[in-house]
């Protein structure tokens, strides 16, 4: 298996509750953020990593260059764990990851940082001609059986079962994956890990697992990639990140309700999305390395995770350091990064108040080595 070692979760477990770690840390007024980076001098923050978050920087950088203007910044979509491998060399500044790295990384890179700075989700996409808009239902156990290669056409008993009424075609089921280390591949298998024991006992989870071998099967690049993989394979199926939603509905893929741990089919919204990290989210440790997927309530969607930056807390220059700290200060805000004209725009809801200051908690660790710790 690959990257099972995760905080919150271990083969053949319930999910470990983390010691609810309480801090009484005020947000940081947004004048107060980035008047460090506005003093510094000019400063290059790099990102790079998860495609998910990418739509998000987008959105983020143009505006944040007027509040700081002596800081510029550039991202690009590569996948998560090119985000975490990036963070952990030094080659960037900022590494955006739908996952949090796994103990092994974290023993072995000391003073790397997983700071969460929104809230995202995924979706099931699926291709499907004239039931794109039926919304077929689904499930984790059946999901593992497609990728796993046991359930191999439409109108199998399982998904019949679920969709009463429903059409569906005696065609073969296209699966398609990430072809690169990736959060959203991180995300998805902890969901078929979570809910189905054959899978959490023969594949695992983790940015890149051993998957089984499915005849027909394909490959893609990027969450653009699922998406135009999906619109170009009729009966094909994948998951996607929510902040792709548009692309999603421009391509007119169907997206599929999925069922909860209390047995309710949903899709997600702000609502089920919101429900669905809340029930988890007082768990999260000080490292706030911790899983959303697969949360109780009859109202929580099953494909809820934090979106992180992985720093390091380690910088090389007190101007670096500081210019860093003010960014993510300023994502983190309710008033900044956190409104709701850019997290709506991507599908993503803000940082509730206890999970915002333990990330300003982490975010208040980077410092150059001139700098006290």
């Amino acid at each position: 298996m690959t990257n099972i070692n995760y905080r919150g979760r271990t083969l053949g477990s319930d999910l470990i509750v983390a010691a609810l770690v309480s801090f009484s840390l005020c947000a940081v007024p947004i004048a107060a953020a980035i008047a460090p980076a506005q003093a510094a001098g000019n400063v290059t923050l790099s990102e790079t990593g998860s495609t998910l978050l990418y739509p998000l920087f987008q959105r983020w950088i143009p505006d944040y260059a007027g509040l700081a203007p002596k800081v510029s910044m550039i991202a690009a979509a590569t996948g998560s764990g090119k985000g975490i491998d990036a963070a952990i060399s030094g080659e960037a500044r900022i590494g955006a990851s739908d996952a949090y790295m796994s103990d092994e990384q974290v023993q072995k890179n000391r003073g790397i940082l997983n700071i969460p700075v929104a809230i995202g989700a995924q979706t099931i996409n699926y291709n499907v001609p004239g039931l794109n808009e039926a919304g077929v239902k689904l499930d984790g156990p059946t999901l593992a059986g497609i990728y796993g290669g046991k359930i191999t056409t439409w109108d199998a008993p399982t998904i019949a079962a679920m969709n009463p009424g429903l059409q569906l075609p005696h065609q073969t089921i296209v699966p398609v994956r990430r072809a690169e280390p990736s959060g959203d591949t991180f995300v998805f298998t902890q969901f078929l890990d979570f809910s189905t024991q054959t899978w959490e006992y023969r594949v695992g989870f983790g940015t890149a697992v051993p998957w089984p071998e499915v005849v027909g099967g394909k490959t893609a690049t990027g969450n653009e990639g699922m998406v135009q993989a999906l619109a170009a394979t009729p009966y094909a199926i994948g998951y996607v990140g929510v902040s792709f939603r548009d692309a999603i509905a421009k391509a007119s893929l169907g997206t599929a309700p999925l069922k909860n741990q209390s047995g309710y089919f949903l899709l997600p919204t702000a609502e089920t999305i919101s429900k669905g990290a809340s029930e988890l989210d007082p768990r999260t440790p000080a490292d706030q390395r911790l899983t959303l997927v697969f949360a109780p309530g009859e109202q929580s969607y099953p494909l809820v995770n934090y979106e992180y930056v992985v720093v390091a807390a380690r910088q090389d220059d007190p101007e670096t350091a500081a210019a860093l700290r003010s960014f993510l200060l300023w994502a983190v805000a309710p008033e900044g990064g956190n409104a709701a004209k850019y997290l709506d725009a991507v599908g993503f809801i803000p940082l509730p108040t206890f999970i915002r200051a333990l990330s300003e908690k982490q975010i208040d660790l980077i410092k150059a080595p001139s700098q006290s710790q």
